[in-house]
């Protein structure tokens, strides 16, 4: 099958488009024939090799976690899945080797749940690592309430933009970092946007002076130490950015794939209550222009890259064979 895939860790260069071997498929998997797969900044992130000590590369790799398209073919214990279902998952194991940005790929049970019928091929590809990242943060980590504050930083990405949904639909009024020329874009998701840079903590102050009850960073660095002190008593801060959020008396998360989880994502698709923004979508084999671009990390929503598929050909009708 056709994928992208790299021998060595690097920049976009190192993938390369080509024939690599066709998947397995486990007796708690499916094949998927894939129709969209996401990019997420932790995809580049791997191929550079910031993750070698977290996840073992067995190369060639072919990258990606994010993905929707049809089942071809349960594995034997499967019964929750048949030929033609439409499904989303976020693929993502505990070593690097088997990704997304192929024809196919062979998905574990535990990582899929039915594609949101509201949603296109291309959109439920961009929202089950983002989404599930938002969820899991907003709702199991953060505990967000009916009332509160919460500040969402980079607002606008494919995280961002998922949690300021999610958390409006908990309730709570929502503050959102972003630069200016997406202000617009975060006040069609229900947030009130204020600009990044120099004075970003006064700026915030001015919209919450008793401050915010909870905060998601998704950015680190400085980021995290101007959210910490922006925490009304009993305020709670978590980050996927940085690990230092514990010096600060926050919690890092790092997503974990979960079928409930992503089921109730796909309901509130289905509801009405998350959407997914597509800024860009690039064929299979212009996957490294996909890289470089969510590298700038000036993305609003999701870049996806997308498998053309032959339409299949209709039955012969009234036609008689053996």
């Amino acid at each position: 099958m056709k994928a992208i895939s790299y021998s060595r860790y690097g920049g976009p260069d190192v993938l390369e488009y080509g024939d690599v071997r066709d998947p397995r498929v486990g007796p708690d998997s499916v094949l998927v024939k894939v129709r969209a797969a996401a990019v997420n900044p932790v995809d580049w992130k791997c191929r550079e090799g910031h993750l070698d000590a977290l996840l073992e590369p067995v190369f060639p790799v072919v990258p990606g976690w994010d993905v929707s398209g049809v089942v071809v073919q349960p594995g034997l214990a499967v019964s929750e899945y048949a030929v033609g279902d439409e499904v989303m998952g976020y693929v993502r194991e505990d070593f690097l080797s088997r990704g997304t940005f192929a024809e196919y790929v062979a998905a574990p049970l535990r990582t899929l749940a039915r594609k949101p019928r509201t949603l296109s091929f291309e959109e439920a590809a961009g929202l089950p690592l983002a989404g599930l990242t938002a969820y899991q943060t907003l709702v199991k980590v953060l505990q967000v309430k009916r009332g509160e504050t919460v500040l969402v930083h980079a607002a606008a990405g494919g995280v961002g933009s998922v949690a300021v949904q999610l958390a409006r639909h908990l309730g709570a009024r929502v503050i959102g970092t972003a630069s200016e020329r997406n202000h617009d874009f975060v006040r069609s998701l229900g947030g009130e946007p204020v600009a990044y840079g120099d004075g970003l903590g006064e700026r915030v102050r001015g919209l919450a002076p008793e401050g915010v009850d909870a905060v998601l960073d998704t950015v680190g660095g400085d980021t995290t130490k101007v959210s910490a002190n922006l925490l009304a008593p009993e305020g709670r801060l978590t980050s996927i950015a940085d690990p230092d959020v514990v010096d600060y008396g926050g919690r890092y998360y790092f997503v974990r794939p979960d079928p409930e989880d992503l089921l109730r994502l796909s309901e509130l698709a289905e509801q009405g209550v998350v959407g997914v923004h597509v800024s860009e979508t690039f064929p299979l084999a212009r996957a490294a222009d996909a890289h470089r671009l969510s590298q700038e990390g000036r993305t609003r929503g999701k870049i996806v890259v997308t498998v053309d598929w032959e339409p299949e050909p209709e039955p012969e009708v009234g036609r008689q064979t053996g």
